[in-house]
């Protein structure tokens, strides 16, 4: 008898990363239940599973919505009996230092990036730890080991939510679930056109102007050679079959070599080093 495909439950696949993943899954052999929040964005989705020759289960998921994560997650254990994997990819991302931040956007980067993760994460758990096996793979950043200009809210809740996850891979561990962080580097997709940006709103005599113009002329520099989506899913997709699991991964060379900047800098000084050149 053949025993049953594991199920992934993954967040966030309309566009970039999260539909690559969700596509990269299937061709694994895995079967997918790809979730958005609008699912009258799912024609790309659609047409590059088409083409991939493989199938997936769509699904309408607003992960800061506590009744829709509950929706989703007792849906796919109702119809697919269980879930193996869960992918967290759904993000957003805020481009403003901290004294043009409402509270309002303090709070939307944490209910997308961070609450959002904690409450599809801690849904899926009971099942898998009675299963005695899963794993939980959560798209993080760089900007989660690297505070960046600009990047205040963006980076705190990646901060968060890599502080989460690191915190409950070892006790998730003794159940048999496996917990991971994904974090890419600059990737050419959708996500940097949701962006909010802090200068469409900015007064003509705003102090910030400067500095922000020179980040964001550095960061336009490196979107130009980032890496494709296609790219950075073959690392989500790693992580989520992998034989070998570990907890943190890089989806480049360029995204490793930047993260162990930050976690070997014990005192801060290099890091700030290298970012104070970017606003200059």
């Amino acid at each position: 008898m053949t025993p049953p495909r594991d199920v992934a439950l993954v967040t966030g696949t309309s566009s970039g990363m999260g539909l690559a993943a969700a596509v990269g899954l299937a061709r694994a052999g895995l079967t997918v239940v790809a979730t958005m929040r609008d699912t009258g964005r799912v024609d790309a989705l659609r047409d590059a599973a088409s083409r991939a020759g493989v199938d997936v289960d769509v699904r309408s998921l607003d992960v800061t919505d506590p009744e829709s994560a509950e929706a989703a997650v007792q849906g796919v254990l109702a119809d697919h009996g269980r879930i193996d994997v869960l992918v967290n990819n759904a993000g957003r991302g805020a481009v403003a230092t901290l004294e043009q931040l409402t509270d309002a956007q303090l709070q939307e980067q944490l209910d997308v990036n961070y609450l959002g993760v904690a409450r599809l994460t801690r849904l899926v758990l009971p099942s898998m730890r009675a299963a005695g096996r899963g794993r939980v793979v959560t798209v993080t950043s760089v900007g989660g080991a690297v505070g960046q200009p600009f990047a205040d809210a963006y980076c705190a809740s990646k901060f968060a939510v890599e502080g989460l996850m690191q915190s409950l891979a070892p006790v998730a561990a003794t159940f048999g679930v496996v917990v991971s962080v994904v974090e890419p580097g600059p990737v050419a997709s959708e996500f940097v056109g949701n962006v909010h940006h802090a200068d469409a709103d900015a007064p003509t005599d705003d102090p910030y102007a400067a500095l922000l113009g020179a980040n964001l002329r550095r960061t336009a520099g490196a979107f130009d050679n980032a890496q494709t989506s296609e790219q950075a899913a073959e690392v989500i997709v790693e992580a989520a079959t992998t034989a070998e699991p570990r907890f943190r991964w890089q989806t480049s060379a360029q995204a490793a070599g930047f993260v162990g900047m930050s976690l070997k800098d014990l005192d801060g000084a290099g890091v700030l080093g290298v970012t104070s050149t970017w606003i200059a």
